[in-house]
């Protein structure tokens, strides 16, 4: 079965990108953003900072996609600045999120500092092409995400580059991403360990989390709650007073077949996954709810209150719901495709466009 999902040659598009970044081509300004990993910072490509090699840069389509690999923006090229006009209100939100970046700043904060929570979002989305809740959640996510990456390398290299790339203090940067990740087992004595990977999909990166028990997670970096998830797992699998720390592993035989098996399903090959998936990852009720997910077939899709009488228990629609809403391995456990009774498309963590865009690539029929 083959759902026609061409996938991108990403060296040729990598090389033309270059190509346009050594010469600050300025068609190519908005066309794409480069990433400087010795620094972790984003760019346009026609900013006029010192180029970096070849070897040290990577090319993402926007702004939000660097967020989520950890990268910040570049003060002297202001990638965010999608009109090219900064407010001061604007340049003070963003700096409120750096200081401390894995505290979110909220509607009753901006208050107390005598900030209209109205003015600040539709300013911030008119600066950057995004609300200021969703930089704060990219950008605590890619802090996650970025500390994985570099995890293998030396701590120095590490600190250096944080250094580099505007943190006011290097401790302070990793004092924030262990409160999300936790030491390395190497420094934590007893710590049980979860092994992560993320992947490329045509709909964003994926972030999979896996134990021995099977797979923990897997689901869109950039889903909302993301971060409360992954620290949710961190005490399950280990306790309040030492969670499970976060290890990069991609020689992992869960985490390798779901990637795999997710490149088969993305390029139309694979309709259902074979995974391993740990239980007691939810509550009774919704470790029930999601065996009934598995058992829409690709192409089919179910109203919660079908759902709920799949069950037995035609009353529960909400209950349903917010167990599908609680949902974090995407597509393996197909939420996705339960909708409203009258055909519509209702809520999903990694946001509707992405739901009617799986049910369209399964077969399904929509209301539009």
């Amino acid at each position: 079965m083959a759902w026609g999902i061409v996938w991108p040659v990403k060296n040729s598009v990598d090389a033309s990108r270059w190509r346009a970044y050594a010469a600050r081509e300025r068609a190519a300004d908005g066309a794409f953003v480069v990433c400087v990993k010795t620094t972790g910072i984003f760019c346009r490509p026609v900013c006029p900072a010192r180029q970096a090699r070849r070897a040290n840069v990577e090319f993402v389509d926007a702004p939000r996609d660097a967020l989520l690999r950890g990268y910040r923006p570049c003060k002297r090229c202001r990638p965010l600045d999608a009109a090219r006009v900064r407010t001061g209100l604007v340049t003070r939100l963003l700096a409120m999120v750096e200081r401390v970046p894995d505290e979110p700043v909220r509607a009753r904060h901006l208050l107390a500092m005598g900030i209209d929570p109205s003015a600040a979002r539709k300013q911030f989305v008119a600066a950057t092409g995004m609300t200021f809740a969703a930089y704060q959640r990219n950008r605590r996510v890619g802090m996650v995400v970025r500390h994985l990456q570099m995890s293998g390398r030396k701590r120095g290299r590490v600190i250096a580059a944080q250094q580099q790339a505007g943190f006011a203090s290097a401790s302070g940067f990793r004092e924030a991403v262990h409160r999300l990740v936790g030491e390395a087992p190497s420094k934590a004595s007893g710590t049980r360990v979860i092994a992560s990977m993320m992947f490329a999909t045509p709909l964003g990166d994926m972030l999979a989390l896996a134990s021995d028990d099977g797979l923990l997670v897997v689901d869109f970096t950039d889903r909302k709650g993301m971060e409360r998830e992954i620290a949710r797992v961190r005490v399950k699998m280990g306790s309040k007073q030492q969670p499970a720390a976060i290890v990069p592993d991609e020689k992992c035989d869960v985490l390798m077949r779901v990637r795999e098996q997710m490149g088969e399903y993305f390029a139309g090959t694979r309709t259902k996954f074979d995974v391993k998936l740990a239980p007691g990852m939810g509550t009774a009720f919704q470790e029930r709810v999601w065996r009934v997910l598995m058992e829409i077939s690709p192409g089919q899709t179910r109203s919660y209150g079908e759902q709920a009488r799949a069950m037995g228990d035609a009353k529960a629609v909400r209950a349903v719901a917010l167990a599908n809403g609680k949902n974090y391995r995407a597509i393996v456990i197909p939420c996705h495709r339960v909708i409203g009774k009258d055909g519509t498309m209702t809520g999903y963590g990694g946001g509707v466009e992405r739901k009617r865009w799986l049910l369209r690539h399964e077969g399904a029929r929509l209301v539009e």
